[in-house]
């Protein structure tokens, strides 16, 4: 019981905000201190909602966005964490690889663009490399940056110890590097959530960024929103996940946590 309501008073302080600032904005709305025109109130929000819901349309949009993203995830941030490692581990390999992949990384998303839709079409190809690239960046320099950051300390004990390479790597350095990768991946998935409207813009016809074009090109304010608001939910569902997912791994840890009221 006191778990239960723990949870429940964790989940009624994340919504407080969110859902305050709804409320304030219904009201205005409803007293005529807002129009609603270009911001639509909650109330239509919620009704374009469940007109998509109930025509079959949402639940399409979101699995077809969500596929997106989560194969995109994948090959992102495993690339993300070959590289890192060779990097982090391998001095030579830092001297010659990391300078490239630094100004690759300041490259805005929305350039590679034109070229990925000459490499691989307007199909779902180039949408998941997009998507992967925005991935990979933050992965890769999580690990390269994580084993960089490792306490020589701990690496002489385990030689000491006389750890064989890849017992060194198990016992201590993954361990160390584990935190930081873990923040990673989330750093990574949300660019992911980043990169699938650039993706989607490329000609889809389906998908959370195609409810935002064809909003915008109708006039559509309530769908923008409503769309908007979507990839607000699942992204934050998907770090949750990812979280939920990671915690055993880092149970050993013995943080410092302030607990709130």
């Amino acid at each position: 019981m006191p778990a239960r309501f723990g949870l429940l008073k964790r989940l009624g302080l994340a919504l407080a905000l969110p859902l305050g600032g709804f409320l304030l904005w219904q009201v205005a709305v409803s007293l005529g201190l807002a129009s609603g025109r270009l911001v639509p109130p909650p109330s239509r929000i919620l009704s374009t909602l469940w007109q998509l819901a109930q025509a079959g349309e949402l639940y399409q949009h979101v699995s077809s966005t969500s596929l997106r993203v989560l194969l995109g995830f994948l090959a992102g941030s495993l690339a993300g964490a070959v590289l890192g490692s060779v990097t982090g581990f391998f001095g030579f390999a830092r001297q010659v690889v990391d300078p490239t992949l630094q100004a690759l990384r300041a490259i805005p998303s929305i350039a590679w663009v034109p070229l990925f839709i000459l490499w691989f079409g307007i199909f779902e190809t180039s949408k998941i490399v997009l998507i992967a690239t925005g991935v990979f960046f933050p992965v890769y320099l999580g690990v390269s940056t994580a084993l960089l950051s490792v306490d020589r300390k701990i690496v002489e004990v385990g030689r000491i110890f006389r750890l064989s390479g890849f017992e060194l790597v198990r016992r201590i350095m993954f361990p160390a590097v584990l935190p930081a990768f873990i923040v990673s991946l989330r750093s990574g998935l949300g660019l992911g959530w980043m990169f699938v409207v650039a993706a989607e813009f490329m000609g889809a016809s389906e998908g959370l960024g195609y409810l935002l074009v064809d909003g915008q090109q109708l006039g559509k304010p309530d769908q923008i929103v409503a769309a908007i608001i979507v990839f607000a939910i699942i992204g934050k569902l998907s770090d949750g996940l990812l979280v939920f997912a990671t915690k055993p791994l880092i149970a050993w840890q013995d943080n410092f946590k302030r607990e709130g009221i």
